[in-house]
């Protein structure tokens, strides 16, 4: 694991000595898994709580989706989605909360209401207002990788200097740049095989200064991978997890958050043995 400086939010700091899990909580009809939540609130609030106990140390909430070919909503259709499930959630739990958002209004209420950090699968690249946002209310902020690689260089080199050009926008606007984190965004304009391969390639990307997050949880690549649904993909993901994290990963965002934080503390143990055994828990009867 990368020794970054710790990133603090208003509901705990963030300490890279292991990968933080990151439960994907989506109010959406739409995701592209099927684990859309709606407005159904005791549901969000059933899942945040489930995320907490299985080992998530962040909730990243959604109200748009992002699969391919969705249909884009207004700023106020957003709104209504989110804002009520983040108030229950943050009654229900203590953990920090990203809000997955593009757009300056939502993160601005979002943060109002108790949020902690942005995460912007567009690295800041589609609303002019939303680096002012993160650099006015001193957040964390995820910044991710979207557009296909330039052709004819090595992809992975293309990636790391968009990601360079993201996080010096960010810093340009006011957000310090230990408040930024970052994402390659795996399936986001990269083919396949160029997932696999920027998974391999990870520990690349460390050379930006700066924590990574990694997603690839149900994600197309797995199911080319293996010929399976997105209902199928726990096993692939949980490999991805692996992997992830053995080449430095800092946060890890999936749908299953139990087998993959247990995933995770495992492949930590092998790299790094703990000094005494955990007590074997007990099952109750």
């Amino acid at each position: 694991m990368r020794d970054y400086p710790p990133i603090k939010t208003r509901h705990g700091t963030l300490t890279w000595d292991r990968a933080h899990i990151m439960a994907i909580i989506n109010v959406t009809p739409d995701s592209f898994s099927g684990d859309g939540l709606g407005a159904n609130l005791d549901a969000t609030v059933r899942k945040a709580r489930e995320a907490e106990a299985g080992g998530a140390t962040i909730i990243d909430l959604g109200a748009e989706s992002t699969r391919p070919g969705h249909q884009p909503i207004s700023t106020q259709e957003e709104l209504d989605r989110l804002l009520p499930a983040l108030s229950a959630i943050r009654a229900a739990t203590p953990l920090p909360i990203s809000i997955d958002t593009t757009k300056a209004p939502v993160a601005a209420a979002a943060l109002e209401l108790g949020a902690d950090i942005i995460n912007d699968i567009r690295g800041f690249t589609t609303d002019p207002d939303l680096p002012a946002v993160a650099a006015e209310t001193g957040v964390p902020v995820i910044l991710m990788h979207d557009v296909q690689p330039e052709p004819d260089r090595d992809f992975v080199a293309s990636i790391a200097e968009e990601l360079t050009r993201r996080v010096d926008l960010a810093i340009t606007a006011g957000v310090a740049r230990d408040n930024i984190i970052i994402d390659p965004g795996f399936g986001f304009g990269k083919s396949w095989h160029q997932n696999l391969e920027l998974l391999r390639r990870l520990e690349e990307l460390h050379a930006l200064g700066r924590p990574l997050l990694v997603g690839l949880s149900r994600k197309r690549t797995i199911g080319w991978a293996l010929g399976l649904p997105e209902s199928e993909r726990l096993e692939g993901t949980v490999a991805t997890t692996v992997m992830a994290v053995e080449r430095g990963a800092n946060i890890i965002r999936v749908h299953d958050v139990r087998p993959n934080a247990r995933a995770a503390r495992m492949t930590e143990a092998v790299l790094s043995p703990p000094a005494e055994p955990l007590p074997i828990a007990e099952h109750p009867s």
